[in-house]
């Protein structure tokens, strides 16, 4: 397989589900109202970067120049980000370069790297870190390309596999888990929390699992309401939260607030209203909304992100077969990327060869003529397209070797920017 040049890389640091546990991703976590200005954080540290939150993952994708990484910067974001020691942090991360981050970053947007199989969250996700990265200006080349070419990636394997078919979410599993918790699960009332993204899937999964007694909150009362009135359920203002959690029987948490939602003394209250009740608590949300506490008390079964593994696995081992042919997809689309990046990378050095040899032939092409002042206009077009001729003839060799063996592009670029004394100009 070819190469990734070696002028400029890629690098990549992050975390997951598979390797870090939610007490330190939720650490790591950057929401959506958070994501301009942890960019900006990121930009004291690296000259270009992008990141990638999700309830799964925290991954910071960098470049830099030969000479100067930007791996160690990225680490030094996520600990100021997180107020975490590099003793804490390193044994969870993992770290990519040049193809390997790309293509970590085409499993990821094809839904192959998430904790549920083929979801189609992920993809929008991954569309939202590149529109806020261009908003603050930190992305340029190769960056750019590299999350463009993701997203049709993502839309490709989709396309041509049968990994998202009957797809779940984190927020179906999450109703599944409810489910197996509840032996009349129709006939329960549950009461969800967060009307974003995953509050709507949630509600979603509960109508078509034939649950009719839902209730919504939300810090927005009014967005609150009008999830509820879709579903045919009921709303309650968010200072209600305590009242309604001893009456239901299920409490699915889903919101994108940086604290916790529902802590110790609340959970107790509610408790010590209904005695002989179960309350079956599930926190899918990243950061928690649920103290870790509250799974202490009696007759309280607290569920959160990382618990949804047993149904994940069982949802990747029957995706085994179109994981293989998402594969094949990724891999061709790794090569592609390389080939263009290999180009891109012996780009500013082919162009000023050739600027220098075109304004060369041509000042010689006007000495000449001036010279031969009876050529007609034909035998005049017949000189210029000889010397034309000479000169990409001279550079064919020269040219091809420098984008076949674009990978030794720190020996030949200054040999024939020496040998050519050449002015290039990198690429923007």
């Amino acid at each position: 397989m070819k190469t990734m040049p070696t002028g400029m890389q890629i690098h990549l640091v992050g975390v997951n589900h598979s390797t870090t546990p939610i007490e330190i991703r939720e650490k790591l976590a950057v929401s959506r109202r958070q994501l301009s200005n942890a960019l900006l954080l990121l930009h004291n540290h690296v000259p270009q970067g992008l990141i990638l939150s999700t309830c799964n993952r925290t991954e910071i994708y960098s470049v830099s120049d030969s000479g100067c990484s930007s791996q160690s910067g990225s680490i030094d974001f996520l600990k100021a980000w997180a107020d975490i020691s590099a003793a804490d942090l390193s044994p969870y991360i993992y770290v990519y370069q040049n193809e390997a981050a790309a293509r970590h970053l085409f499993c990821v947007a094809s839904g192959l790297d998430s904790m549920i199989i083929g979801e189609f969250e992920i993809l929008g996700q991954v569309r939202q870190s590149l529109a806020e990265a261009k908003k603050t200006h930190l992305l340029e080349l190769p960056l750019r390309n590299l999350f463009q070419q993701a997203i049709r990636v993502g839309r490709r394997v989709r396309e041509k596999t049968g990994i998202s078919r009957n797809a779940l979410s984190v927020s179906s599993v999450a109703v599944e888990l409810a489910a197996k918790a509840i032996d009349d699960f129709g006939n329960s009332k549950v009461f969800i929390i967060g009307t974003g993204e995953a509050g709507r899937l949630v509600a979603k999964a509960l109508k078509e699992r034939g649950v009719s007694q839902i209730v919504v909150t939300s810090r927005s009362y009014e967005k609150a309401s009008s999830l509820a009135a879709m579903l045919g359920g009921n709303s309650v203002n968010i200072s209600d939260l305590g009242k309604e959690l001893a009456i239901c029987d299920i409490v699915i948490s889903c919101t994108g607030a940086p604290h916790q939602i529902l802590d110790l003394c609340t959970v107790e209250d509610a408790i010590r209203a209904r005695p002989n009740r179960p309350l079956v608590v599930i926190d899918i949300a990243v950061p928690r909304d649920v103290e870790p506490e509250v799974r202490q008390i009696n007759n309280v079964f607290l569920h959160d992100i990382d618990d949804l593994t047993q149904l994940s696995e069982l949802n990747r081992k029957q995706r085994e077969t179109e994981t293989q042919k998402a594969m094949e997809i990724i891999e061709a689309e790794v090569k592609r990327f390389t080939s263009w990046w290999q180009a891109i990378e012996v780009k500013p050095v082919v162009s000023s060869l050739v600027k220098k040899a075109e304004d060369i032939r041509q000042a010689q092409l006007n000495a000449t003529l001036k010279k031969l002042r009876g050529l007609s206009p034909e035998e005049q077009q017949h000189l210029e397209a000889m010397t034309k001729a000479i000169v990409q003839k001279m550079l064919d060799d020269p040219i091809r070797c420098l984008k076949e063996n674009v990978q030794r592009r720190e020996d030949y670029v200054p040999l024939v920017n020496e040998l050519f004394h050449l002015d290039m100009e990198e690429p923007k």
